[in-house]
């Protein structure tokens, strides 16, 4: 697995959390100056420069879990509030589709023109807020000195530890269903049109050679496809055409973003299963998150800020039907971590941390829980 990979998982996740919040809203004829202050409050505490250095840090992926709590944790640090079943249902919706633009990838380093993508629109939210587009620019540099001169085969590395994290996400999405790139398992159909990657030709021609490299024979085949060549390569500067499409915003014209839970595969049951056994990195992973969300703020919605719940579906009662009907494999029973001095919340931080046994734990790492707690209590 690369080291490498968490900025860009959690940065086009985040991308495509604000695509679909911006969709909502204004689905939802929420007024203009709440719907900024939503988006500008999420994206000034995503790029928080203490959050970002955490993030940045080589490390392993979160489990799923865990990263579902950071992005609940995001969702909420404005006015705005969603109750369970639409935070499940936008983190399907977010999941879903970047699981399809890393499949679709031409290359592997092109999932770092995805990740430019999702960051040229994030400035676009922002452009009238400069404190707060300075904050996306300043990760977007470190973006492109961090990743611009990794070599391909840490690229195909990332791409591996992408769908490795993905493989057993199967959710039904009505836009994919309705374009025909998703089938009605939930598996995604791979196209057999369009631009080859740069650097390569088009299929349908065999070359050989003698023993002195000098050509002797050429055949043709057929390749089964509308292939084409690609024009140029994307750019991967600060401001430059990107090329692939991959990445930007599929709401952009309006149309409905259901999700269908898919029925229980042997996949999704095996992996239920292996969430259910303790993780033996579980503990550090704990003190990894709660130090990673400490440069989250959350912001209590009260009647003075004009807080308001935003409803992913078409009514509370189709919400409420659909929390209670969501199946046990698609649930992250999210973990409630506040990096805040609450006495209540560390004590169920320390009793979750409690349930996890290690037989062969090192001497020095016994006070964990001790030292976690202190850290938050510190800031």
């Amino acid at each position: 697995m690369s080291m490498r990979t968490l900025p860009l998982l959690f940065i086009n996740l985040g991308g495509e959390m604000l695509y679909i919040l911006d969709q909502r809203l204004r689905a939802q004829n929420i007024p203009a100056d709440k719907a900024k202050k939503v988006m500008n409050d999420i994206i000034s505490t995503m790029f928080n420069k203490k959050f970002m250095e955490e993030l940045f840090k080589p490390q392993e992926l979160y489990s799923k879990k865990a990263l579902r709590t950071v992005f609940d944790r995001l969702a909420h640090a404005s006015i705005m509030r969603l109750n369970q079943a639409s935070m499940d249902k936008l983190y399907d919706l977010m999941t879903m589709a970047f699981k399809y633009q890393v499949l679709l990838c031409p290359r592997p380093k092109d999932v770092l023109l995805v990740t430019f993508n999702h960051m040229d629109a994030i400035k676009d939210f922002v452009r009238d807020s400069p404190s707060i587009l300075n904050q996306v620019d300043e990760t977007f540099r470190q973006l492109i000195d961090l990743y611009s001169c990794l070599p391909a085969g840490e690229f195909q590395l990332i791409r591996q530890t992408l769908l490795i994290f993905f493989q057993d996400v199967h959710i039904r999405v009505s836009i994919f269903l309705k374009d025909k790139v998703q089938n009605s398992n939930g598996r995604f159909v791979l196209p057999i049109c369009g631009p080859v990657p740069w650097g390569t030709e088009v299929p349908g021609l065999i070359r050989i050679f003698n023993l002195s490299g000098e050509e002797v024979k050429r055949v043709e085949f057929l390749n089964g496809g509308n292939y084409i060549s690609p024009l140029r390569e994307g750019s991967y500067d600060l401001y430059g055409e990107r090329i692939l499409k991959l990445g930007t915003n599929m709401y952009s014209i309006s149309r409905p973003v259901e999700t269908h839970m898919s029925g229980t595969s042997k996949s999704s049951a095996s992996h239920t299963k292996e969430n259910a056994v303790p993780n033996p990195l579980a503990k550090e992973e704990l003190n990894l998150l709660a130090r990673l969300m400490g440069g989250l703020e959350m912001k209590k919605a009260c009647g003075g800020e004009g807080g308001f719940r935003l409803n992913f579906f078409t009514s509370d009662e189709e919400e409420e039907q659909a929390g209670q009907t969501r199946p046990e494999e698609l649930s992250y029973k999210v973990i409630s971590i506040q990096a805040t001095k609450d006495q209540h919340e560390n004590e169920e931080l320390a009793r979750i941390m409690g349930e996890f046994k290690f037989e062969d734990e090192p001497r020095q790492s016994t006070n964990k829980g001790d030292e976690l707690l202190a850290m938050m209590d510190g800031l």
